[in-house]
């Protein structure tokens, strides 16, 4: 019943706030048009500042400058349309128009203020840094920087010997932030640099520095990695291009590759890579703020060096939760919330009629809220929420309206105060003297006496009792109290205050404590005094209590309350301890805290770290920030190592922090809950001392601010797996009242996803659920809510668990046999194109057709990482059938098409084309047009032959009159070369298919972009390359065709295994070079050594990352054409040969060199500025 009374005086009170504002005239609150917004100016010239408001006639603008309103002058014009003009800019030391303006628009119904407007003056400052002369190498790098301070942002160009370089080129690349980089150095390249900075308003130039090259004629020994520009911490502002430099040198040319710390792939359309490893984001936002990796490797090695830079991007303002206008009577209460994100965050202000409020009894504000309590006729006004930042500002507008009665009532008398217990006050008053019989609610205000800005509460009850008890304060606190009576014309004014004290209770909890060891037989305490929220009371006395690990026996000891630290002697060395504290006040203990362990160091001769000085601090009820310092030493330190655990909870993985790192943010905590933090330093001689420490992290929301308490959350939440696609989620129901129906929801979420349409919800009645139709491979979040009496729970802690991998479904792809030795075969392929398989183990299946038709396979096996295998001791003579099949933990996968491979008699290779075999009709077994059958099948040929003639010689003269006799087998001699192929029986259907053109070759030149797989295209300079459309075929019992259309370089390339072959060949002239665009995809730019520098790069791409592949040498890229490629003009009978010879990794320290005529192998290539999108 008196939660009926209550609901219906709210549902009342409600009504008479609300009605008053029906009488109101309705008013136009104003608005801007038309703000003024950020401008750049030249000296001595007209600029003009936007500013058009809407609202009720009339509407007067005005203007300020720094906050100080501006006069109109000659210098200073206001245009008719509130537009500010200045005829001529001032940019001098005594007077300058530089500053922040915003323009003030008002009328009958108060003011606004418009949002701030950056003017500035185009200048550029004297350089900041010059270019220093330098010394090269031949062959090396050379790099000079610049820097100008310019508004607007000068642009950056070199000159050499006063003549302007080009932005790009194949060795020299100038960065947007005025690095100049010169690869593979030449000669010609020494002299006289300078930079010229230019902007809207100027020009200038720097300083001249000399570039030196000196001529290397000594070899060069093998240098690992070395990044000598790498990347720096960098902060910018939204919509900008930052310019992430990485320069490294070595023997050989490393490979440049980046990708992020939090393993996040990079924004493949709005970044890209200028040089040889520079990464460039244009457009940044929000999203690309984070810590980038440049990894510089030695090509087919694991040698290698990374450098780091964190990226900031600073956000404007935006406010996302707006004020509302609001219509209150007088001596009512308004409340305007607001709230802002940005980057940094925004500082909020309020501003009345566009001035900034007054603070005061009355007017309070609560973080980002304004709360004016006892409303007067002067509150009524137009109030501005601004959020301001260095990135601009942004504002919020909302009016309120004060109603105004005459027939009020007169306020509640003789106020009196007593207090029940330590958390609840009993408040009774009297009836007004005057409209009594016209009061329907009463609204009871309090809040706590000490301290500013404290934040006032308001309760509402019915009319028919004087008095209420207040029963959720805080112990040991003074409170004060005042109540108005309502009427349905307005509020009464506010009754005599009267203040009262809350009895002390026992303390909420323990304080926070610190341990370190300062040698091996101690353990010091240190503790902050608890907060008067928490001691809830005068504190009289601590109690700690501490035993071994191994021993039960506890041992206490009492403290005075103003201690804060406490040693503790005589313990026994490498020891693990328990140690808990409790704390008291006059009513009593409260609950000691958790045991808290901390291990004794071990006793050594060796000097090691000591005990860093740790600090903690809550960031937000998620997150807790941890700093520390270590005092001065000999010891050098090597690093650090982090762990935290909650309080009853296991602990989390040690965290390995480096040397100069003194901070952490430990995140994806839960709020109110108590957590362990520990640190030590690492060095040579060993472990340093440990640091414990606890700390508490802090509520996300008020308990008030809650309208009854929320049930617990479900706990104890498992998941099991249920095969590749489904999960089995099971939890504990918690603590609640028996009877209550409930029910639940389960929510499933893929890691990292931004997509609201991949979350989904499961509602169920039990407490368990199976999740179905999950992507294999993939790490979800699952989170429970228990729902009762139409409230629902917090989630449950995030559980996350990943879905067992599912059996390949596809099988291998561009599967391809070479014939590299006269008994040896290499065959390639690619991993199934499917999303999210994982591969364990290849399996290769080969066998002659003699072996096939009896059933014999070969089986050979290959881990999940490698997609090359050899097939030795070949047979000559024979046809071989090869299959290959991907697997995983889960199961096998189907094997792909069969692709054959015929072997010739005497075949000597090596002055010839390597063979392939493929899938491909561009792929051809080639033959010298003769079948060749074995000694067997000859001599059984033969012996039917003559016992078909000695037993049908008259059927034989028939024939032969009528006839050509058929033959065993057949010789077929075509011009130029014929098809080899197999007898006719012991041919089988082979589906063909051709193959993407990057299945056919090392490596790709020039830019291109790879989408982490979601399109299966390349992009490169010469346009986008697709799949080819697919013929098929038998191959045993057609002629090879030879397709004109076809590049004979496609069915030259071969690709090889990084580290493991060597893939070389020798060209003859004469024969007419491919179109360029197609060369170019085919060979990069043009070097025979281009296919092992791409093998290099793809070892070690990652997988997300942009990668600069070492390609070409810059200084030969000038001409028009290589000299392997012969010239144009040759004979036209002449062929394209080549031979690829393949050499194991041991075989590369003495090659075998093995060049045709006129083929010269040059000096290893310098870096070529290609980029990709490595995807592994």
């Amino acid at each position: 019943m008196a939660k009926f009374k209550m609901k219906f005086f709210q549902h009342w009170l409600f009504i008479v706030l609300l009605l008053p504002s029906a009488s109101v005239v309705c008013f136009s609150e104003l608005s801007f048009i038309t703000e003024p917004s950020d401008a750049t100016f030249l000296p001595k010239r007209p600029a003009v500042l936007d500013c058009q408001a809407h609202g009720l006639p009339p509407v007067t603008i005005k203007w300020l400058k720094n906050g100080a309103k501006l006069a109109q002058s000659e210098h200073i014009q206001f245009l008719p349309n509130g537009s500010l003009y200045i005829p001529k800019i001032k940019h001098t030391e005594e007077d300058s128009d530089e500053g922040f303006y915003q323009c003030l628009s008002q009328n009958k119904y108060g003011a606004i203020l418009s949002q701030r407007s950056r003017v500035t003056i185009a200048s550029i400052s004297e350089f900041v840094l010059h270019p220093v002369p330098m010394e090269a190498t031949e062959g090396s790098l050379a790099r000079f920087s610049c820097a100008v301070t310019s508004s607007p942002p000068a642009t950056i160009t070199w000159e050499l010997n006063q003549i302007t370089l080009p932005l790009q080129t194949d060795r020299i690349t100038v960065l947007p932030n005025g690095v100049l980089q010169i690869y593979n150095v030449q000669l010609e390249d020494a002299g006289q640099y300078r930079c010229v900075a230019t902007n809207i308003g100027s020009r200038l130039k720097s300083r001249e520095a000399e570039l030196t090259v000196n001529q290397d004629v000594a070899p060069k020994p093998r240098q690992r990695p070395r990044i000598i520009a790498g990347p720096q911490n960098v902060t910018v502002s939204l919509r900008e291009t930052v310019v992430m430099e990485c320069a490294a040198t070595g023997n050989p040319w490393p490979i440049i590759s980046w990708s992020r710390a939090d393993s996040k792939p990079i924004d493949v359309y709005n970044a890209k890579v200028l040089g040889n490893g520079n990464l460039v984001i244009t457009d940044v936002n929000s999203k690309h703020s984070g810590v980038y990796l440049c990894r510089a490797t030695t090509p087919r090695t694991r040698n290698y060096t990374i450098a780091a830079a964190n990226l900031t991007v600073q956000v404007p303002p935006s406010i996302v939760e707006r004020p509302e206008s609001q219509t209150r009577p007088r001596a009512g209460t308004a409340r305007f919330m607001c709230r802002a994100e940005g980057v940094p965050p925004p500082r909020i202000t309020w501003l009345k009629n566009g001035e900034e409020v007054h603070l005061n009894g009355r007017v309070k504000m609560y973080n980002s809220k304004l709360v004016i309590t006892q409303i007067i006729p002067e509150d009524d006004a137009i109030y501005q929420c601004m959020a301001e930042s260095e990135q601009g500002s942004v504002l919020s507008l909302a009016r309120l309206i004060v109603v105004m009665s005459e027939d009020r009532p007169s306020a509640p008398r003789d106020i009196r105060a007593e207090t029940i217990s330590s958390s609840a006050i009993l408040l009774a008053w009297e009836r007004p003297l005057y409209n009594a019989d016209k009061v329907i609610a009463y609204s009871i205000h309090y809040m706590k006496a000490e301290g500013l800005n404290n934040e006032e509460y308001q309760v509402v009850i019915g009319n028919d009792t004087t008095s209420y008890i207040i029963d959720d304060l805080e112990p040991a606190r003074n409170y004060t109290f005042y109540v108005v009576a309502y009427m349905p014309m307005g509020a009464s004014r506010m009754s005599d205050q009267v203040s009262q004290h809350t009895l002390e209770d026992v303390p909420l909890r323990t304080p926070e404590l610190s341990l370190v060891s300062q040698s091996a037989t101690d353990i010091k305490l240190n503790w902050q005094p608890l907060p008067a929220k928490v001691s809830r009371g005068r504190l009289s006395a601590y109690r700690l209590s501490y035993r071994t690990a191994a021993y039960g026996a506890v041992t206490s000891v009492e403290l005075p309350q103003n201690s804060t630290e406490y040693l503790l002697e005589g313990l026994q060395p490498d020891t693990i301890y328990l140690l808990r504290m409790a704390a008291a006040t006059r009513v009593g203990w409260c609950e000691p805290s958790s045991w808290t362990s901390h291990r004794t160091p071990k006793t050594s001769s060796s000097k090691v770290p000591s005990a860093p000085t740790l600090q903690l601090e809550p960031l937000n009820c998620t997150s807790i920030v941890a700093r520390w310092q270590t005092s001065p030493q000999s010891v050098v330190v090597q690093g650090y190592r982090l762990c935290y655990h909650e309080e009853g909870q296991p602990e989390q993985p040690i965290i390995q922090l480096q040397a100069q790192t003194y901070t952490y943010t430990i995140s994806g905590l839960d709020p109110r809950r108590k957590y362990h933090v520990k640190i030590l330093a690492v060095s040579q001689a060993g472990d340093g001392y440990q640091t414990d420490q606890t700390i508490s992290t802090p509520g996300c929301l008020s308990a008030r601010d809650q309208m009854a308490a929320a049930p617990p959350p479900p706990h104890h939440v498992t998941v099991l797996a249920n095969g590749s696609s489904a999960v089995s989620l099971s939890w504990s129901r918690p603590a609640s009242p028996s009877g209550k129906a409930v029910s639940y929801t389960v929510r499933c979420t893929p890691v990292g996803t931004h997509n609201a349409s991949a979350i989904r919800y499961l509602q169920t009645t039990r407490q368990s659920v199976m999740v179905q139709n999950l992507d294999p491979n993939t790490r979800y979040e699952f989170v429970v809510r228990l729902h009762a009496d139409q409230m629902s729970s917090p989630w449950s802690s995030v559980v996350y668990y990943q879905t067992l991998p599912a059996a390949p479904r596809q099988p291998p792809t561009a599967v391809r046999v070479s014939l590299i030795e006269e008994d040896t075969a290499l065959v390639s392929w690619k991993e199934p194109q499917e999303p999210n398989v994982v591969v364990t183990r290849y399996t290769i299946l080969y066998a002659s057709q003699r072996a096939w038709m009896a059933g014999r396979w070969q089986i050979l096996q290959r881990e999940g990482t490698h997609t090359m295998a050899l097939l030795e001791k070949l047979e000559a003579g024979n046809v071989y059938l090869v299959k290959i099949s991907a697997s995983n933990q889960v199961g096998q996968g189907p094997f792909s098409n069969v692709v054959e491979l015929a072997l010739k008699w005497g075949n000597n290779h090596r002055s010839k084309n390597p063979r392939h075999s493929d899938s491909s009709p561009d792929t051809a077994v080639l033959s010298d047009g003769v079948y060749h059958i074995d000694q067997r099948s000859m001599t059984g040929i033969i012996v039917g032959v003559s016992i078909a003639l000695a037993c049908i010689v008259m059927c034989a003269l028939i024939l032969i009159s009528k006839g050509r006799p058929r033959k065993p087998s057949s010789h077929k001699v075509t011009a130029g070369g014929a098809a080899d192929g197999p007898p006719a029986a012991f041919s089988m259907a082979n589906e063909l298919h051709r193959e993407n053109v990057e299945a056919l070759v090392p490596m790709i030149s020039h830019h291109f972009l790879d989408t982490k797989g979601e399109a299966n295209m390349v992009i490169n300079t010469a346009g986008p390359i697709g799949s080819k459309s697919q013929s098929k075929g038998w191959l045993l019992l057609k002629r090879e065709i030879r397709n004109p259309a076809e590049s004979d370089a496609e069915r030259r390339a071969s690709l090889y295994e990084a580290g493991r072959t060597v893939l070389r060949y020798d060209e003859q002239f004469g024969s007419a070079p491919l179109p360029p665009s197609s060369r170019e995809i085919i060979y990069g730019p043009y070097h025979s050594e281009s296919s092992q520098a791409s093998e290099g790069s793809r070892e070690t791409g990652d997988s997300g990352n942009y990668s600069n592949e070492e390609t070409s040498n810059p200084s030969t890229s000038r001409g028009s054409r290589p000299g392997s490629f012969g010239s144009d003009d040759g004979p036209a009978g002449a062929q394209l040969k080549q031979s690829f010879e393949v050499a194991n990794e041991e075989t590369l320290r003495h090659p075998l060199h093995r060049s045709a005529p006129g083929v010269s192998e040059g000096p290893r290539p310098a870096p070529h500025t290609s980029q990709a999108v490595g995807s592994s």
